[in-house]
This record gives structure tokens, sequence and C-alpha cells, in this order.
């Protein structure tokens, strides 16, 4: 296979990672009462564990002072500049879910947006009417027909789920504009998706406290919350779509 080219090689990389994302509903274990399909929880807490620490000791420091320090203005644009560089990448997944709406939609508030917007810096297209459409391979995963598989935490990046680990893998290599930027360049990115991460976390210091600190199992809480979202964002079919957070199993945590 070393006579492949590059996009030979991400369509491979594709296939592979489609693969284990339907293997992944295979893991040992059953789907709980609560609709909950978690056969690693061992491992997740103990992750958990690590990101709440990071959080406490560094992430929510750095959030704080953050948001306190950057006006909203800065946070706005700042957060607009990483969100628009990400527009490619959900205009190449609304094709692969068949959407030509959303993929038009996404490649004209990028055009919009990169030109009239400074390089993203505003959100000129959502003033001429044109929201923002969010997807990702997860998504479109879903689309697919593979399933959820297994609820995972990941270190750092929190919750996530087996099809949802793979779509963050592919989505590194679709967004098309991360072959066409050089360095230093590309990295601004990554930079101002980091400092839109703090600045929602900054925001959001007290509702996101009361799930890590004030519960009484911030890992079941967690968990509960964002397989809720995640599926009522997909309007997912997946067993136990309607999770009773009373059907929680938390003794012993």
């Amino acid at each position: 296979m070393a006579h492949l080219r590059t996009p030979g090689r991400l369509i491979l990389a594709l296939v592979l990672l489609t693969g284990l994302a339907a293997c992944g509903g295979g893991a040992p274990g059953a789907v709980s009462d609560a609709g909950i399909f978690d056969p690693y929880e061992t491992q997740n807490r103990k992750v958990h564990a690590f990101n709440r620490g990071l959080d406490r000791a560094l992430v929510r420091p750095a959030a704080i002072g953050y948001s306190s320090v950057l006006p909203d203005e800065i946070e706005d644009s700042i957060g607009h500049f990483a969100s628009n560089l990400g527009e490619p990448s959900v205009a190449i997944n609304s094709l692969l879910q068949g959407e030509l709406r959303g993929a038009g939609l996404s490649t004209v508030r990028f055009l919009t947006n990169s030109t009239l917007g400074i390089f993203g810096l505003a959100d000129v297209a959502a003033e001429f009417k044109l929201p923002e459409h969010d997807t990702d391979f997860g998504e479109t995963l879903h689309v697919w027909g593979v399933g959820e598989g297994a609820y995972l935490e990941l270190p750092v990046l929190g919750p996530s789920t087996t099809r949802d680990t793979t779509g963050m893998v592919v989505d590194l290599f679709t967004n098309p504009l991360s072959y066409v930027i050089d360095e230093p360049e590309r990295y601004y990115g990554t930079g101002a998706g980091v400092a839109s991460g703090l600045s929602t976390r900054g925001r959001f210091t007290d509702t996101i406290d009361s799930i890590l600190y004030d519960s009484a199992d911030s890992y079941a809480q967690a968990r509960l919350i964002y397989l809720q979202n995640r599926r009522f964002e997909l309007g997912a079919d997946d067993p136990g779509t309607d999770i009773d957070p009373f059907a929680l199993d938390t003794e012993g945590f």
C-alpha cells in the first residue's frame, strides 16, 4: 500500500474507522434499565477522576481568568474565528449525509465570513439570515446506520461514545483547510479552538461546577447529560433514547 497517495490513504482510514465504530456496539456488557451502555465504566471513572482533577487544578482557573480579562466582544470574535474554520468540514459531512442544503449553507457561510467577516472574526453571515449549521462525522456515521456504541470518557476531551470518538478522529482529516494552510498558520485554528473552549468553561462556570463538584456522582451526571444531549441532537433511535435520571444506579460511588 506504499504507492497510495494521500487521498487514497484517507479513504482507507475512513473505511477502517467506520468498521471500528460499527464493532464498538458489540463490546461486552448490556444496556442498563436507564438506557446506558457503559461496559468500560471502571476505566471511564478513572479517566473522569483525572479530568476532574485537571479541571480543578488548571482548566477552571484558566477559564475564569480568561473570561474575566477579555471583553465579551473579543471572546465572541475568537469563537467566530474557530467556528468559521470548521465550516468546510461541516460542508463535507453534510454532503456525506446527503444534506445538500446544509452543505451549501456552510459553504456560503464560510465564504461570507472569511471575506466580509475578516477571516471569520465576525459572523456576518448571521446578519444575512444564514444560520449556523453544525454537524460532524459522528453524525454522519449515525446517518449511515452505525450504532452509538459504548460510552467513553476520553482524557482531557471528556464524554464521548465509540461512534463519536471515531468521528472525531476522521474529522481531523476531512477539513480541506488542513491541507492548504501552511505552518504556523494552521495552528491558529487549534489555538482559537482551545480559547473558545476556555470561554465556554468560563461563561458556564456555575452550571459546570454544579455537575462536577456538587453532584453526588459527577461521573453518572456528566454521562447522563452528554447522552441525552447527543441523542437529542441526532434525533436518535438508539435503545435508551429516553433516559430516566431517577433510574440511575449510583450506589457505592
